[in-house]
């Protein structure tokens, strides 16, 4: 005897069964149930004393299947009960209408006087069939409510697995619709994910062209301060009377800044 304690998921693996059976299982076995310090339910269980055979689970195609020879099986014996009751039926008409030929031959046997002995005989005898008849006609009634009664039964029973086929087949044609849905939705998804990878690659593109952009205008913007800082020195030079070598000196320097303004602006350009 050994005692374990599991969890309902613990306990379905170890049954070969779901952990919905297992808390199934469980109450109906009224195993002792305790609270672990995380909160998980825990069954305290002899797994040697419990026998547990798993049912095998019946597909979608045999449901269908069963159900069909089942509505099959309940047609057929609503025929033949419809056959037996009209047989009791026409047996009933028939004890009637011979209760009522021996009621009459009763009347007539009571009408006549002669030959008493006889008669009172014979409406014994009448008496006796009668009684006979009428026990004969109460069991054939009985027998005609019992089988319309079944036959009411079996025709609930008729519709409800109509009811049911037609409930399933609703369900798969709604199975097969969501389906359809969902791989729509998939392609949609994929082509919105190939749309967002083009844009974010563009995006990335442009962010880079931004920077050096940026990055180039600053260069710019520098080289121009630096150009208008040497020019206005020139012109404070040029002011102050230098030599012919410092005005040579000064015109290759502006030939220079000349070039280097050229550059800077076509860079901001592109």
């Amino acid at each position: 005897m050994s005692i374990e304690m599991l969890t309902y998921a613990a306990l379905g693996g170890r049954l070969n069964i779901s952990p919905q059976a297992a808390r199934s299982l469980t109450r109906r076995l009224r195993l002792p149930r305790f609270l672990s310090d995380d909160g998980k339910a825990l069954v305290s269980v002899d797994l040697a004393e419990i026998r547990h055979t798993p049912r095998p689970r019946r597909g979608r195609a045999s449901s269908s299947a069963l159900l069909a020879a089942k509505i099959e099986a309940l047609k057929a014996e609503i025929a033949r009960l419809e056959t037996t009751a009209a047989d009791h039926r026409a047996d009933f008409e028939r004890e009637r209408e011979r209760a009522d030929r021996l009621a009459v031959e009763l009347l007539q046997a009571t009408a006549e006087t002669t030959a008493a002995q006889e008669v009172t005989a014979r409406l014994e005898a009448l008496k006796a069939e009668i009684a006979r008849l009428e026990t004969t006609a109460a069991d054939h009634r009985a027998d005609f409510e019992r089988e319309r009664e079944r036959a009411d039964r079996l025709a609930v029973e008729l519709l409800q697995a109509t009811a049911e086929t037609t409930a399933a087949q609703e369900m798969t044609a709604r199975l097969e619709a969501l389906k359809a849905e969902i791989a729509r939705l998939e392609t949609t998804a994929a082509d919105h994910r190939a749309d967002f990878e083009r844009e974010r690659e563009r995006a990335d593109r442009l962010k880079v062209e931004l920077l050096q952009a940026t990055a180039e205008t600053t260069a710019a913007r520098e080289a121009t301060a630096r150009l208008e800082d040497e020019v206005a020195a020139l012109r404070t030079g040029g002011q102050s009377g230098g030599s012919v070598d410092g005005h040579g000196q000064a015109a290759r320097r502006l030939g220079h800044l000349a070039a280097s303004i050229v550059e800077a602006d076509r860079k901001a350009c592109r």
